[in-house]
């Protein structure tokens, strides 16, 4: 069986090195692979930095290796997708809509545009693939949004650094917790499903406190991306539940089990503030057949601005599940990291909780508990069992 499967993968490869396959990259800013797409697909416009091919007819289309634009049919309209960025000298600036691209703006809104998110992912409807952009000016939005939708979905906010969290301007709050909601997920600020969705440069709050678990934001989505966004809560910030997720140049703050799921979640140059004592990770993975990870690549992790949490006063997490399994490689933390490093949760667990290459006042492994030896190093490429093509890979971190 091995051999068939690699006698094949050789035998496609000179296809492969000319043109991305179904459902691959095919194109957008920064972009340096094939830029024309397999017989029976197409290369479509998913944001300024992705291009995919999806499967279709017609005439391919062919992007260069720096491509900021292209043309793009949907249920929508047909338009010609303008770049959605213009390179700044502290970044990318989001200061203006994409060419065809769903408009949500909260103060002074125009004919034609969305005052809420939730409005404008109504808009959608429920059988559309199509890939969509939508752009949200600044504002403060008080509102829970579910996101549901079965094509590309991109969501920009409006910045003038895209990438960092630390010029965003757009924010999406709200104070429920789970005790009312009835379970974390429908807790969540954003409540987020579907087949691919990117978001840029959002602020996502569940602003209710502790003593309840109350989610910013929660993905059960096949696969999401978050680049310079920034995560708000206490316990159960980010419910990274399922399916392929990545997060970077992210903000994620909250105290007890903060980021939680068993999604395959990769974590890269994230910023964690710990504002309460308690474990940053609570991971459920429970099958020994699962390959999912959390995985974090060169994470700063310490307390909030705000918080007073002495030395000692966080774990890097505990096992939700009883097969839990999450690694830090080459992350700073600072001493407020226990000395144990890892703590209990479920009855009977046997986690993988591994460290490589850590650094800082609270990175000495001399005193870890529950602790799995590695001398090496995980990539994505792993953790997404070679499905790479599927994220903004151009964008810095």
């Amino acid at each position: 069986m091995q051999y068939k499967y690699f006698a094949a993968l050789a035998a496609l490869l000179p296809l492969a090195l000319a043109q991305s396959p179904v459902y691959g990259q095919c194109g957008g800013i920064g972009w340096t692979g094939p830029t024309t797409c397999v017989s029976g697909s197409v290369c479509t416009y998913g944001n300024d930095y992705y291009y995919q091919c999806l499967p279709g007819t017609g005439t391919t289309l062919t992007t260069t290796k720096t491509t900021t634009k292209a043309t793009t049919t949907t249920t929508k309209a047909s338009t010609t997708s303008a770049p959605a960025t213009t390179a700044g000298a502290s970044g990318s600036v989001h200061t203006a809509p994409p060419s065809g691209a769903i408009i949500v703006r909260q103060s002074g809104t125009k004919s034609g545009e969305f005052a809420t998110l939730g409005a404008a992912i109504a808009s959608l409807g429920t059988s559309s693939t199509a890939a969509v952009t939508i752009f949200i000016y600044q504002g403060t939005y008080n509102e829970r949004v579910v996101i549901n939708y079965k094509g590309i979905l991109t969501i920009i906010g409006y910045t003038t650094n895209s990438y960092s969290y630390t010029s965003n301007t757009v924010t999406f709050q709200n104070s429920l917790g789970a005790d009312v909601a009835g379970s974390d997920a429908n807790s969540a600020t954003l409540q987020c499903s579907g087949a691919n969705l990117q978001v840029y440069n959002l602020n996502i709050k569940n602003t209710r406190g502790s003593g309840v678990q109350a989610v910013a934001m929660s993905s059960t989505a096949t696969k999401s991306a978050w680049y310079g966004c920034a995560f708000y809560g206490y316990q159960d910030t980010l419910y990274a539940n399922s399916g392929y997720q990545y997060y970077a140049n992210c903000y994620i703050e909250g105290a007890v089990d903060y980021i939680f799921g068993g999604a395959a979640a990769w974590f890269n140059k994230c910023t964690l503030r710990s504002n309460g004592g308690g474990a940053i990770t609570a991971n459920s993975r429970s099958v020994s057949t699962d390959p999912n990870w959390y995985v974090f690549e060169s994470c700063s992790i310490d307390k909030s601005s705000a918080s007073s949490i002495g030395s000692g006063s966080v774990y890097l997490g505990r096992p939700w599940k009883v097969l839990a399994r999450v690694l830090y490689q080459r992350c700073t933390m600072s001493n407020i990291i226990n000395a144990a490093g890892w703590t209990t949760m479920a009855a009977g667990a046997t986690p993988l909780f591994y460290e490589y290459m850590n650094t800082g006042a609270g990175a000495s492994t001399s005193g870890r508990k529950y602790l799995t030896s590695t001398s090496v190093s995980l990539t994505k490429a792993q953790l997404f069992a070679n499905d790479v093509s599927w994220y903004d890979a151009s964008y810095p971190v």
